[in-house]
């Protein structure tokens, strides 16, 4: 049993919050488009990312960057609790300051530095979640943000783990689905994008993002679903659009990665 929610000021569409108390609530591997930072509140979980496994404890922190596969699983028999704040890429872009126009979290931080960007955290998740004014709740954003990128000693890295020429043509085959991911597609078009073998592109795929191009398809096309519901349209119109043309079957997939149905996510974020 789950109790999911999120928060949104409409004036700063750029942040989402999330807030869950679950009692067994296990995530497939996925990733999102956004920035991702979490607080666990409550439990603990062993975090899958980068093809490693760790446990993250009550009171850490946790950050995954754009398109980052990973998948977070309670442990067995308890009850936990997070937040999650999700940042949209293309508002850090637009920065001044150097230090967050090139953002860089740990995947995990030192000690001290986790107690002080908890309390950071909690103040961005409490002004999301009272609708506080704007200008608070973004204040208390760019100060969790400004704590997260100072490098400090202890701090956990994300690491790549392919060679610059593989991760070329992993580069194609992303950059395909992320344009084509509405319509079904052939194993032929991505030998033929790359001038590689098949056999070569899927073993290079899942080297990379740990999951096959289909499942990373529709990853995509969940990620643009809940865009398309943040904008109150109807459901089965975006599920025919994201490339689902089997309402049941988008459900499924929508609940496996998000937690929550889309017709509840929709009104979460009304």
């Amino acid at each position: 049993m789950a109790d999911v929610s999120f928060y949104r000021n409409h004036q700063l569409p750029f942040v989402e919050g999330k807030r869950c108390y679950a009692d067994e609530l296990t995530y497939h591997r996925h990733f999102h488009e956004e920035y991702s930072i979490g607080l666990i509140h409550h439990g603990h979980t062993e975090a899958w990312c980068d093809g490693k496994l760790w446990e993250v404890e009550a009171g850490r922190m946790i950050s995954f960057p754009p398109h980052m596969l990973h998948a977070c699983h309670p442990k067995q028999g308890l009850k936990w609790s997070y937040d999650m704040l999700f940042i949209d890429p293309k508002w850090l872009e637009g920065m001044e300051q150097q230090e967050l126009a090139q953002i860089d979290i740990p995947y995990l931080l030192s000690t001290q530095k986790n107690q002080e960007c908890t309390i950071q955290m909690q103040q961005t998740m409490n002004s999301l979640m009272n609708g506080n004014e704007p200008l608070e709740t973004e204040t208390a954003l760019i100060g969790l943000l400004q704590q997260l990128t100072r490098s400090e000693h202890g701090d956990l890295e994300h690491q790549s783990m392919t060679s610059p020429a593989d991760r070329k043509y992993v580069g194609i085959v992303q950059e395909y689905l992320h344009a084509n991911f509405h319509r079904p597609i052939l194993l032929e078009e991505l030998e033929q994008v790359t001038s590689i073998s098949r056999f070569h592109l899927i073993r290079l795929f899942k080297q990379w993002q740990h999951v096959p191009p289909h499942v990373y398809q529709n990853l995509l096309r969940i990620n643009y679903a809940k865009t398309e519901l943040h904008r109150q349209r109807p459901i089965v119109e975006v599920a025919t659009e994201a490339g689902f043309y089997d309402q049941s079957h988008f459900t499924r997939m929508f609940t496996r990665v998000v937690g929550v149905t889309p017709r509840k996510y929709k009104v979460s974020v009304t």
